[in-house]
Parts: C-alpha cells; sequence; structure tokens
C-alpha cells in the first residue's frame, strides 16, 4: 500500500493552541475499506462540524485547543488500521506542539474505533465514542485508567448498539471508567435529535477536562469498580 508522504494528520480547529492547558481532537467516520482521499466535500466531516461548534462553546474563555484528525485515506483497510495510525500520529504532533497535555478524543463511527485504539497515548484522558464501530475482537487493554464514554442511538443499523455495550463492559474489566447512553430514536447519522447529540458530547467532554462536574448519573456509573452490577448504560430518552 502506498502511503501519503508529507501528510499532517493534525489540524487545528480556529483557536491558536499557543499556551493551551488542554486539547480537544474531533475524529469522523469513514469505510472500512478504502484507499481514497478525503476530498475536499467530507461528508462524514462535515458531521462533526456540531460537535465541534459545541465544545467551543461550552470551553469558552479557557485555554483548550481544539483540533481534528486528518486521515490520509477514507478507509480503516483491515490490519493496517489507518485511522488509528492517523489518529495516533496526530496526538505525537499535539504533544510536540503543546507539551503533554490532557485531552479527549471524539469519534464517530469508525472514527469512535480510531478514538479507542489510540487512547493508550499518554495525552489521552478519555474518550466520547459516537456509535461506534466495535468489532469483537477490539483491544481495550490501553484503555485502562482512562475513560470511555459512548453514545449510540438505538435505531443504529450501521453499527451495533450491542457491540458497543461489549466492547465497554470489557474495557471496564481491563480498567477504565466506563459509562454509555442509549439514545433513544436516533440512527448512525447522528440527524435525529442533534442538539442532544451535540450537547451531551459537549457537556461530557467539559467534564473530562475538569471544567464541570459530570451528571450525577454518569458519575455514579464511572465509580462503580469492576464487578458491581449497573452502570454500563443509561438513557438519553
Amino acid at each position: 500500500m502506498n502511503r501519503a508522504v508529507g501528510h499532517r494528520t493534525l489540524r487545528w480547529r480556529g483557536r491558536r493552541p499557543d499556551g493551551a492547558e488542554a486539547a480537544v481532537l474531533v475524529l469522523h467516520g469513514g469505510k472500512e475499506f478504502s484507499q481514497d482521499r478525503p476530498g475536499p466535500v467530507n461528508l462524514p466531516a462535515l458531521r462533526m462540524a456540531g460537535f465541534a461548534r459545541a465544545v467551543a462553546r461550552v470551553t469558552a474563555g479557557q485555554r483548550i485547543a481544539l483540533g481534528a484528525v486528518r486521515y490520509r485515506y477514507r478507509g480503516w483497510n483491515g490490519d493496517h488500521a489507518d485511522a488509528a495510525r492517523d489518529a495516533s500520529a496526530a496526538l505525537s504532533d499535539l504533544a510536540e506542539a503543546l507539551g503533554p497535555v490532557p485531552t479527549v478524543l471524539i469519534g464517530h463511527s469508525m472514527g469512535g474505533r480510531a478514538a479507542i485504539r489510540a487512547a493508550g497515548h499518554p495525552c489521552v484522558a478519555g474518550v466520547v465514542a459516537l456509535a461506534p464501530w466495535c468489532p469483537p475482537e477490539e483491544p481495550v487493554a490501553q484503555l485502562k485508567d482512562r475513560t470511555l464514554l459512548t453514545l449510540h442511538g438505538d435505531r443504529d443499523t450501521v453499527t451495533d448498539p450491542a457491540a458497543t455495550r461489549l466492547l465497554a463492559a470489557r474495557a471496564r474489566e481491563a480498567g477504565a471508567r466506563v459509562a454509555g447512553y442509549t439514545v433513544h430514536g436516533s440512527g448512525h447519522a447522528l440527524m435525529q435529535r442533534p442538539g442532544e447529540w451535540h450537547r451531551t458530547t459537549a457537556d461530557l467532554t467539559a467534564a473530562l477536562l475538569g471544567l464541570r462536574p459530570f451528571p450525577t448519573e454518569v458519575a455514579t456509573a464511572l465509580a462503580l469498580a469492576d464487578g458491581q452490577p449497573g452502570g454500563l448504560e443509561l438513557t438519553l430518552a
């Protein structure tokens, strides 16, 4: 497979990162297999613009850098795991630019899988995974001592909400702090109830950054140790 030469995987959104004390990276979705390059009109990336704006609002006035991961290819591409490699490269570039600041990853679909896979990077404080693609063999050891928050629509027919719950349970067993929302009446494209998707994701991101408390139900779920019942699935009704 040919590799893109000189590709920059990290793109800052709006804010100059100078003096940032923390960061948020947004990762959009993609395809299972594709070596096509994302074009100038990239609908999966546009889908994440509302999330970036919501995060910018809740972190306004704080020294929080906001960026996005730019993929070399549209696809995950099997064992190459191209999106995950790009996420790791973007985190390394971020650490070089800002130092080892705490960073939250927000990923949708393939981007959720890439965020989960890259969560072992020393900068990562937590992951907000939106309708993530969670194959049964996906590793979870890298999530130890991280916080994994998931949101998945109950009408999603592209990625499986049950697979997300299974990965969350395995991550909790591996030492992650885990909580997840079922978003009722919503499918994979996040087009139903978009305001609630954006607002909830931004609020959870702000909490992961220590800017506000977690919602009570999330804080309760995160406090549960492995082996205690409940805590893995909440409802955004």
